[in-house]
């Protein structure tokens, strides 16, 4: 299958590598161009567990023309520029291209569907942990696997081919779900009990479980999502959200979070897609969110630090 990566940093770059290996035409289509004439000239080097592989077959390019139309093109920039990374990436979407989001936060799906079909739309969430090293490599420091599904909930053949691709043993184990929406918010309160207190605390995933004042605010900023979707009526995965990020915490103990390396590189964060998509959801259900409002403002200060 040809595959386009809309966003090829470190997350991107582990899916795609991985099914490049498996075989598959993979692109890798990127604003960045440093990495983009790393990948070109010395393939991908993927570090895991104290040893280092390099990934060869794998295309890359700055400009979506180049690639062409794909069969399947996975979204991974920040939720912050879905629309704008599709917008400028149209030549690789044809009418019967599938379109897959595994990206964090919510409101991706709708960002999309500005452009393309939202038949052609599928979604799904990472428990993988990856982190960028330099351009060209990257480290694989979580292994949870993948979740997808079908926005009606359907079980349908495309849904069962693209779970094939993915259920590789460099990925982890695949599962499809008939309750993506529902799927999108457990990771949702995933992000929103372990991005900003990682990225505030300067601390990796499993850090945060080895503290009270941590754990009792990963508690906090969960708890009041978990009120919020339970207002929007979304039917959530697990019966205990906060036992779940924890464990998510703990699984991906040595993985440095996105929202940590943007912190740590001068970036902007998706804070407005994770825990401000609490406080917005909430402000408009009536819910208080003081917490995630609080961690919010926070982040977004961080976010202007000149030390």
């Amino acid at each position: 299958m040809k595959v386009g990566i809309i966003g090829s940093g470190s997350m991107g770059s582990l899916y795609g590598g991985v099914l490049a290996e498996d075989g598959h035409e993979v692109w890798f289509i990127d604003v960045f161009k440093e990495h983009v004439d790393a990948v070109k000239t010395n393939g991908l080097i993927v570090n895991k567990d104290g040893s280092k592989r390099i990934i060869q077959n794998i295309r890359a390019t700055t400009q979506a023309e180049e690639a062409g139309v794909v069969d399947l093109a996975i979204i991974f920039v920040k939720s912050t520029i879905t629309d704008i990374a599709v917008e400028q990436n149209l030549a690789v979407f044809g009418p019967d291209t599938i379109v897959l989001t595994l990206q964090n936060g919510i409101g991706n799906i709708e960002k999309i569907s500005q452009f393309v079909s939202e038949k052609q739309i599928i979604a799904g969430t990472s428990a993988n942990g990856a982190n960028f090293v330099q351009p060209g490599e990257i480290n694989h420091a979580g292994w949870g696997g993948t979740t997808i599904g079908e926005l009606d909930g359907s079980h349908s053949e495309r849904i069962e081919k693209i779970a094939s691709m993915l259920g590789t043993g460099e990925l982890g184990p695949i599962n499809i779900s008939d309750n993506v929406m529902g799927l999108i918010w457990d990771k949702l309160l995933v992000n929103v009990g372990i991005n900003p207190l990682t990225a505030l605390m300067r601390l990796r995933n499993g850090q945060l479980l080895e503290q009270d004042e941590t754990l009792h605010l990963m508690e906090q900023v969960v708890e009041e999502g978990v009120k919020v979707a339970e207002a929007k009526n979304i039917k959530l995965g697990f019966d205990d959200s906060v036992a779940h990020c924890k464990s998510v915490a703990d699984a991906t103990g040595a993985n440095i979070s996105s929202m940590l390396a943007d912190a740590l590189n001068g970036r902007k964060t998706e804070i407005d897609n994770i825990n401000g998509a609490i406080v917005r959801e909430g402000h408009a259900l009536g819910i208080p969110t003081p917490v995630n409002e609080v961690i919010t403002h926070l982040v977004k200060g961080m976010e202007h630090s000149k030390l």
